[in-house]
Formats: C-alpha cells, sequence, structure tokens
C-alpha cells in the first residue's frame, strides 16, 4: 500500500463492541487466573489482505458471539507457517485467543475459496490535501474537543513535549489500542516520578471514531487510567481533521458496505517543545522507556 497526497489505503481500527464473554478459559497452572486466563474463540472468515510483516493476516469474520460483531480486522499470528499457502479470498476457519494483554490466532485452516465481488472500499480523502510528515517537520495546527467538552488545539502545547497516539474506546483486542493507552499511563506514571524529570510534557489520546467516543464516552473511558488532566488529554474531533492528522502519519479510514473497516495499524508521534516531529513510533513493539526516554529529550529541544 503506498500513502497518496489525495487517497491511499492504509490500516486504521475499528468499530467493535465488548460484552459479556463466555468463552473458554484455559490459565497456566499455579497462576494467578486474573492475570493468565485465556479466552479462546472459534471463528470463521475471508482472508483479505496478508501483510508484508509475514505475521499479521487480515480477515474478514463472522459475528463473534459475546466478543464482537462481524467485522474485518488484522490479526497476529506467533508462527508464520501458520499463513503459509494462504491468499486473499481464502475461507478460513481459526482460533482467536485474548489474553489480559495481548492476542493472536493459530490454527488457520482454508476451507474454500470465493471469488465474491464486494463493493469497492471508499475512502474519507475527499476535501483535504495533506502532505506526509517525517522527523524534523513543523507539525500543524489541529483543533480538538477533550473529554471534559473543552476544545483544545495542538498548538496549545508548544513549548511542551508532545506525544499523541490513535484509539477507539471499543477496541476489545489488549494488543491493540488497550495497549497504546496502558504505554501511555505508564509512561505518565514514570515521568512524574523521575528525579530532575521536566514538568513541560503532555500526552493526548485522538480517538479516530468521532461518532461514537464523544467527550462523555472518552471521559468514562479515562477513567480507568485515573489520568493527570494537567499532563493527558483523550480528545475527538471533527473527522475531517481526525482524517488529515491520520493520513499525514500513515493511517487511514477506509469504508466498505456503507460501514467503517476498522483493520488498523498503529502510530505514535513524539512533537518537540519546538513544535516539530521528532519521533514516530509504528506498530504496538516499542517500550514504555522509549517513549519517556524521546518525551524528555523533546522537552528539552530549544
Amino acid at each position: 500500500m503506498t500513502l497518496g497526497a489525495l487517497t491511499a489505503v492504509l490500516l486504521v481500527g475499528g468499530l467493535v463492541s465488548c460484552g459479556r464473554n463466555n468463552s473458554t478459559r484455559a490459565p497456566s497452572a499455579g497462576a494467578d487466573d486474573s492475570q493468565t486466563a485465556t479466552q479462546i474463540f472459534a471463528v470463521k472468515g475471508v482472508v483479505k489482505e496478508l501483510q508484508a510483516d509475514g505475521r499479521m493476516i487480515v480477515i474478514k469474520h463472522e459475528n463473534i458471539p459475546d466478543y464482537m460483531p462481524a467485522m474485518t480486522m488484522p490479526f497476529e499470528t506467533r508462527d508464520t507457517n501458520e499463513l503459509a499457502g494462504l491468499k486473499p479470498g481464502d475461507q478460513v476457519s481459526f482460533r482467536l485467543l485474548v489474553t489480559q494483554k495481548d492476542s493472536w490466532v493459530d490454527q488457520i485452516t482454508k476451507t474454500g475459496s470465493t471469488n465474491i465481488t464486494e463493493p469497492p472500499t471508499e475512502t474519507f480523502r475527499r476535501v483535504r490535501l495533506v502532505e506526509p510528515l517525517n522527523v524534523g517537520d513543523a507539525m500543524p495546527d489541529y483543533p480538538f474537543t477533550n473529554e471534559l467538552g473543552a476544545a483544545i488545539r495542538l498548538s496549545d502545547f508548544k513549548g511542551q513535549a508532545l506525544a499523541f497516539t490513535f484509539i477507539y474506546t471499543r477496541c476489545p483486542l489488549p494488543n491493540f489500542c488497550p495497549r497504546m493507552s496502558d504505554n501511555f499511563s505508564e509512561a505518565a506514571r514514570k515521568l512524574a516520578a523521575m528525579p530532575g524529570a521536566p514538568q513541560n510534557w503532555h500526552l493526548l489520546s485522538i480517538s479516530f471514531d468521532p461518532g461514537y467516543d464523544r467527550p462523555e464516552v472518552l471521559k468514562n473511558y479515562a477513567r480507568r487510567y485515573q489520568p493527570d488532566t494537567n499532563h493527558w488529554d483523550f480528545a475527538t474531533g471533527a473527522l475531517i481533521d481526525i482524517d488529515a492528522i491520520t493520513e499525514q502519519f500513515g493511517l487511514m479510514f477506509p469504508r466498505e458496505g456503507g460501514g467503517f473497516v476498522f483493520n488498523h495499524n498503529l502510530r505514535t508521534v513524539v512533537v518537540d517543545a519546538r513544535g516539530k516531529v521528532q519521533k514516530v513510533f509504528t506498530g504496538n513493539q516499542w517500550k514504555v522507556d522509549e517513549l519517556v526516554e524521546e518525551m524528555v529529550k523533546a522537552a528539552a529541544a530549544k
């Protein structure tokens, strides 16, 4: 996939919902069940994409009772052999395994193939032309509304180290949006406790599901992380602005059959005190200490 000035198809996460769960649990022997219980779901779907890293597969799956509705989502495998011989259009059955902090799929079995023509995927890139942003570029200003209903702008944080990431509150897979929020929470604790740490830093979690993630929803979501509101905002905004900022860092909102296809990659961005892009973390494997180190460096930028 390539990022164009006008349109591109890149991956962003989706509208799914969590529910009461009666799935199989398989705790490790002698371990704390609350930390190690594994929910196991038997799922069927159609392969939409095999990503270049050899570990991620995008599947349009059926409804997963008590977990999430039928959606198109990316799933991670732990054994690359699981994907051998598969191609887009293959019908598959597989297991989805979910723990408190992680999720993955296995036992992927081809059950058939389909050549059904589906409605073309559309994108929301219709009005604003934006260019990709790279390290060293000045960060444009964008308006948002935070979880308290207050208007904020990226320019409000000029003179501070700013880190922002993209989430949506209904994301059920723990290694996607919840991991970004957990990492921000831990980074905030470390910065607050660090001897001699800078005070000019801020975190911003931007929802790319503005139709659902209104300020009152974000406020309720934020409670679980008990953020210091002087240092961490949860934000929503106009779709045209969210669309533009996500596109500048390699995220897009495709839509299929009139609804969102939440099939998402991850981006976390650090902007230094001068307002310049300092670091872009891709994916979900970056460590909290790496973010803290970048924030300290960004806060000192002159």
